[in-house]
């Protein structure tokens, strides 16, 4: 087990200590109010971590409290994990971001598109072209999730028993197939629509390296990032250190089932399965920031993670104008999509401040990481609540993080 710790004086990084203090005292503010039950945050520049902070309880009822070694289900954090994990394989010539997905999974070769009707009376028509693998990591694929309401499409996914993304009783390669037998909203590569892609993406690795996820994950990129703490499933002694999952309440929040992490799971989600530390994240982060390598490890190439991080949006389009509802909403504007991040293409639209480039990922539990390559900057901060709606913690967050920088 490694643990994450403070490496630098904040005033030696360019960040204003009592900036840090106003963002402390503002995460303690919420904890205090109980919204949150706790929460870690960390701040890092030129890889440094120069800022780490631990504040309330990892699980309330027992009263332990968040520790900087403390888990935390990391949800759609995982996203970008699988994602390079893909594209590693990529570079190994296995795969190609314009590969057919049904060229690996054979129930995605005749995609069909939504066309009206509901229930038993869909009318579908054949896409206008095949879905690629570079689709699913982008969220171009015209794939969705049951639980939006914004189109009959998503009541479709809910009838076929998908409310948490697999189907019941079934593994990664049956939920696909499922996936696959659903129409899709929309022409694949034309529309933005975040959904079950990275799933199809997790099934697509494990079809073309022959292993399963949660294996090729721990050879490829766990273990020769030192990511120790990372994977699928928690064991004994790692089961104490595991943050307690909290949902939103009229009254505040109480604890609500997460993830079964105790054994491995069958259904093995590169959308959203993964449990990770903070010093597991920092390792990825860094491998990122640093253009693919770290310590001497190399797992990507510079220009792959060049091409990860750029928007790929139709267009040049921000998540705002290329999303179908529910995403067309002010908060995505000036924020586009690469493979497997949201990357920042206009710092003077985004809700709250981001620098030109920055790239990254939230979960759906209120956890989120950055990179802001232009300052040599990474963040990454930690709770465990699924909110009923969207989270402004994130808003002051970065608000504040932008307040204490000093070059």
């Amino acid at each position: 087990m490694a643990v994450l710790r403070q490496e630098a004086d904040p005033g030696e990084a360019g960040l204003d200590a009592k900036a840090l203090q106003r963002l402390d005292r503002e995460l303690a503010r919420r904890v205090d109010a109980g919204e949150l039950p706790g929460f870690l945050v960390a701040v890092a520049r030129a890889g440094r971590v120069a800022h780490l902070t631990t504040y309330g309880a990892r699980d309330l009822a027992a009263g332990l409290p968040v520790e900087p070694d403390t888990l935390w289900r990391i949800y759609s954090m995982t996203k970008p994990v699988t994602t390079v994990g893909a594209l590693m394989l990529v570079e190994d010539g296995l795969l190609s971001l314009d590969d057919e997905v049904g060229r690996h999974l054979p129930a995605f070769a005749e995609p069909r598109v939504y066309v009206d009707g509901s229930g038993d009376r869909v009318r579908t028509r054949p896409a206008s072209g095949p879905l690629l693998v570079r689709h699913l990591m982008t969220h171009t694929a015209g794939l969705t999730f049951a639980f939006y309401h914004a189109h009959p499409v998503d009541a479709l996914y809910r009838a076929a028993g998908l409310e948490s993304s697999v189907a019941p009783g079934t593994d990664l390669a049956g939920t696909t197939d499922v996936y696959a037998g659903l129409p899709l909203l929309f022409d694949p590569g034309t529309r933005w629509n975040y959904s079950v892609a990275t799933n199809v993406l997790g099934r697509v690795v494990e079809v073309v390296s022959g292993s399963p996820l949660d294996v090729f994950l721990a050879e490829r990129v766990f273990r020769p990032l030192g990511m120790t703490d990372a994977g699928f499933e928690v064991t004994d002694a790692q089961a104490q250190r595991l943050a307690e999952l909290y949902g939103e309440t009229d009254d505040g929040i109480e604890p609500v089932p997460g993830t079964p992490l105790r054994g491995r799971p069958r259904f093995l989600s590169g959308s959203g399965g993964m449990v990770a530390s903070a010093h597991d994240m920092h390792r990825f982060m860094e491998m990122l920031r640093r253009h693919g390598e770290l310590d001497g490890t190399r797992l990507l190439r510079p220009e792959t993670v060049r091409l990860m991080t750029r928007n790929h949006l139709p267009g040049g389009a921000d998540l705002r104008s290329a999303g179908v509802p529910p995403h067309d909403d002010p908060g995505n504007e000036g924020v586009g999509f690469g493979l497997g991040v949201s990357v920042v293409v206009d710092p003077s639209r985004t809700r709250e401040p981001s620098g030109l480039g920055s790239y990254g990922w939230s979960g759906v539990a209120t956890t989120t990481f950055w990179v802001d390559p232009g300052r040599d900057l990474t963040v990454q901060f930690y709770t465990q609540v699924r909110p009923r709606s969207s989270h402004t913690v994130y808003r002051d967050l970065k608000r504040l993080v932008h307040e204490a920088l000093t070059d």
